[in-house]
Formats: C-alpha cells, sequence, structure tokens
C-alpha cells in the first residue's frame, strides 16, 4: 500500500489554515481556557488545552465513521446534544459569575489562589469541547468537502492530528500569555470584574447555543 502524502499536499494545507483559523476564532473553547488560567493556574488552562485537543478526536472518529452526517440530519440527537452542551457552558458561567472571596482572604488582603485538579482541568476542557454542536458541523464541513471514498483512512487521522494539535499549541500559548506575572498583576486588580465578564460571556455562549436554530 502507498503511504505517501504527496498527492493530499494541497488539502493537508488547507486543513492547516483553517485549523488555525478555527482554533484563534472566539468560541466557548476560548472562553473556557481563558477562565480556567485566570481564575487558577497556568496548569490548568494548559490541561484544559489538552482536554479540548482530545475531545477533538471524538469528532474525528465519528467523522470518519459518517456518524457526523447522522447527527446533522437528525433534529432529536442534533437537538439533545445542542441542549447539553448549552446547559453545561451556563452553569460553568454562572458558577465562574456567582464567585465569592473567601473572607479569610478579604480580611488578610491577600490573594488567595484558587485550586483545581489536572484532572478536573482536563474534563472541563474535553466536555467543553465534545458538547460543542458547533464542532459537529464544523467536522461534518470539512471532512464532506474536503474527503471523499477514496481518502485513505491514514490521511483522514493526518487531518485530525493537524487540528488537535493546532488547537493544542494556540490554546496552550493563550494559557501561557494569560498567566504571565505582568498579566497576572493587572488581573489581580479586576478580578472580580474580569470573573464577572468571562461568566457573562459562556453564559451568553450558552443561551447562543441554546437558541440557535441553524444546523
Amino acid at each position: 500500500m502507498d503511504y505517501s502524502i504527496i498527492p493530499y499536499l494541497h488539502q493537508i494545507l488547507s486543513i492547516f489554515v483553517i485549523a488555525i483559523f478555527v482554533a484563534i476564532s472566539p468560541g466557548a473553547d476560548f472562553a473556557m481556557i481563558t477562565r480556567n488560567s485566570i481564575v487558577y493556574n497556568r496548569k490548568a488552562g494548559i490541561y484544559s488545552a489538552l482536554g479540548v485537543s482530545c475531545a477533538l478526536w471524538i469528532h474525528v472518529a465519528y467523522s470518519i465513521g459518517g456518524i457526523a452526517l447522522i447527527i446533522s440530519k437528525s433534529i432529536i440527537l442534533f437537538s439533545i446534544i445542542k441542549y447539553i452542551g448549552a446547559m453545561y457552558l451556563i452553569y460553568i458561567g454562572w458558577k465562574t459569575f456567582r464567585s465569592k472571596e473567601d473572607k479569610d482572604e478579604i480580611i488578610q488582603g491577600v490573594a488567595k489562589k484558587h485550586s483545581i485538579s489536572n484532572l478536573k482541568a482536563f474534563q472541563i476542557g474535553f466536555i467543553t469541547n465534545a458538547l460543542n454542536p458547533k464542532a459537529t458541523i464544523f467536522f461534518l464541513s470539512i471532512f464532506t468537502q474536503l474527503i471523499d471514498q477514496t481518502t485513505p483512512l491514514y490521511i483522514q487521522i493526518i487531518y485530525g492530528a493537524i487540528i488537535s494539535l493546532a488547537h493544542l499549541i494556540w490554546f496552550s500559548l493563550v494559557a501561557i500569555l494569560l498567566t504571565h506575572p505582568a498579566v497576572l498583576k493587572q488581573f489581580q486588580k479586576y478580578k472580580k470584574n474580569i470573573e464577572r465578564v468571562v461568566g457573562s460571556i459562556l453564559v451568553g455562549l450558552g443561551l447562543k447555543v441554546a437558541i440557535s436554530t441553524s444546523r
């Protein structure tokens, strides 16, 4: 079997460019990485980025298997995914918006750093992306426009790897930037306001997903 990628270099380049633009475009994943990075720490942001990257393989798997087409044609199935994802975003956003400072923290005048396990941070990133109906539509469009019956499985896997890696690199960079000492110093000044803004964005994204009629 010929495993040459040369005949598919044009498509690989197209996937690479699309993956970059999709990764950097604002959305639920970006808001969640921002939230976990500034509320918790750099490691939480990076593990959340890893969760997003791994969740993308779920979309890759069902797209290769053709399930994405079924989801796109089933109003009930698509709606279930949409509303679960919307409720999760609203829940996390509301928790962020309503976060309260510890009393001891106020009395001592010290900014107490919230903590979260690496697994929990990973789970938040994973669930956010896995339940994002927009990801379903994205992968459906990619795998129907750039892939046909003659496209080898290993090439499709390469496409998925490019998309997954692009998201991991971008969101890891976001986590690193947001947790830079200079940025954190400014964050501490406006901590409550920033958490409210991020929480509101997450709730807004959840509501947008819930009321969206596009499929």
